[in-house]
């Protein structure tokens, strides 16, 4: 009799336990997995084979004026980013982070909007080595890249000139493989240089712009419609 009693005891006992057990437990709902699922992989800030704004045409976001002493004024105004004239160089500089060193497009369009000099100094990487194409150098027309062999843009292979107009828009694009660098003003090829036993460089006047920037020399320039493309 007396064992009955206490087997009754205990047992209630231990269902007062498991009822104050789940009352502390939060619920679950047929809609929370068994397993949490892993986070989808962050999609690539700059994917292969599409063309990524480097210029929303509001702020200068990662660009920031280059170390020239003294740098002209940098404002984007009117949807435009404006390098004013310096003294004698100006410029932005890419400070965020770079999106390749090889295999990529860069493109712009470009305007002198005061001065006779290069409005468009473009400094890029190739592989570890940083090199300019510039656009309007030389008094205004010499384009090139800077340097090629120690030789600057006006007077290496790839010299030729122009005839830059002011306040006129260009488009400018350089594209950058293991093979060779190719340049392009509104669509006509201007450059192509093979990589293969060649010293890619630029002039010491430039490294502010180091590793991706764009100057002028004694020059005032307007850019927009800036962007960049990984290759397949």
């Amino acid at each position: 009799m007396k064992l009955t009693f206490h087997l009754c005891i205990l047992s209630t006992l231990a269902a007062v336990s498991l009822a104050f057990a789940a009352e502390q437990s939060p619920p679950k709902t047929a809609a929370e997995p068994a397993k949490r699922a892993a986070a989808p992989a962050k999609p690539a800030a700059f994917p292969p084979g599409v063309w990524v704004p480097l210029f929303d045409g509001k702020t200068l976001g990662n660009w920031k004026p280059s170390d020239f002493p003294p740098n002209g004024k940098i404002e984007v105004k009117d949807g435009l980013l404006k390098i004013g004239m310096g003294e004698p160089m100006s410029g932005i500089t890419w400070r965020g982070e770079l999106p390749a060193r090889m295999n990529y497009e860069i493109e712009l369009e470009a305007m002198r909007t005061e001065g006779h000099d290069f409005f468009c100094g473009l400094t890029f990487p190739v592989g570890k080595d940083p090199c300019s194409l510039i656009c309007g150098g030389w008094g205004g027309s010499v384009v090139g890249l800077s340097s090629i062999d120690g030789l600057d843009a006006s007077e290496n292979t790839t010299t030729t000139t122009e005839d830059f107009e002011n306040n006129r828009w260009y488009k400018i694009k350089v594209r950058v493989t293991k093979q060779r660098v190719e340049a392009w003003i509104d669509g006509e090829l201007i450059v192509n240089q093979e990589l293969e036993g060649h010293e890619i460089g630029i002039r010491w006047e430039v490294e502010p712009s180091v590793p991706l920037g764009i100057a002028t020399w004694l020059t005032g320039s307007a850019l927009r419609n800036i962007r960049w493309r990984n290759l397949d």
